[in-house]
C-alpha cells in the first residue's frame, strides 16, 4: 500500500470547489475565541462541503495568520461572513427555512447518533464558546439541540474536534439518506 501524494489527491481548484453543490449545512461560530479553532472549522467545512461559515460576536474573522495556520487556505474556498449578533442570525436563517440546532449539551437535546436529517432540509449548527459554549438565548431559539455522545471522564471537546465529529455525521447520513 503506497500513500498518495497531493497530485494523486486530483482536488479541485478553489474556483471548482466554490462553483460545486454543497451539503445544505452552515455552521455558526458563536463567540469562538480561538483563532485556531476558526481556522480548523473552516478546513472542516472544506473537507466536508459545507455551504457556508457564520464568524459570530467575537469569534475572530481572516485574514488573520493563527486562522490561516490551521485553515490552510480553506478561508479562500468556503464562504464566510462576520455577522455582529448570533440570536438575530439564528432568527434570520429560521425565516430562510433553516432548521437550527445548538450543539450543545442541555436537556431533551438529541443524541447525535439519533439525529436523523430530512432530505432536502436545510440546516445551521451552533458552535460555541471555548468556556461557556452556546449561549442560552441562542438555545432557547433553536429548533433543536444536538447532544455528542461521550463517556470519558471529560464533559465536552473541543470546539474543533466537535465540529469534525458533527459535520462528518450529517454529511455521511445526507449522503447515505438516513432519515
Amino acid at each position: 500500500m503506497r500513500k498518495l501524494s497531493i497530485d494523486d489527491l486530483n482536488r479541485e481548484s478553489v474556483e471548482e470547489f466554490k462553483n460545486k453543490k454543497k451539503i445544505p449545512l452552515v455552521l455558526v461560530l458563536d463567540n469562538v475565541r480561538s483563532l485556531n479553532n476558526v481556522g480548523s472549522v473552516f478546513r472542516t467545512a472544506d473537507a466536508f462541503m459545507a455551504e457556508k461559515v457564520y464568524l459570530c460576536g467575537i469569534t475572530g474573522k481572516p485574514p488573520h495568520r493563527d486562522i490561516e495556520k490551521t485553515a490552510l487556505g480553506a478561508t479562500e474556498s468556503v464562504e464566510w461572513e462576520h455577522v455582529p449578533d448570533t440570536l438575530e442570525l439564528v432568527k434570520d436563517l429560521k425565516a430562510q427555512g433553516y432548521q437550527v440546532g445548538s450543539v450543545e449539551q442541555a436537556e431533551r437535546s438529541i443524541k447525535l447518533n439519533a439525529f436523523a436529517p430530512e432530505p432536502g432540509q436545510k440546516y445551521a449548527l451552533v458552535l460555541g464558546n471555548e468556556v461557556f459554549g452556546v449561549e442560552q438565548e441562542v438555545i432557547n431559539h433553536s429548533d433543536f439541540v444536538l447532544e455528542i455522545p461521550q463517556f470519558g471522564t471529560k464533559h465536552s471537546l473541543n470546539i474543533s474536534v466537535a465540529t469534525g465529529v458533527v459535520v462528518w455525521d450529517f454529511l455521511s447520513k445526507t449522503l447515505t439518506g438516513a432519515k
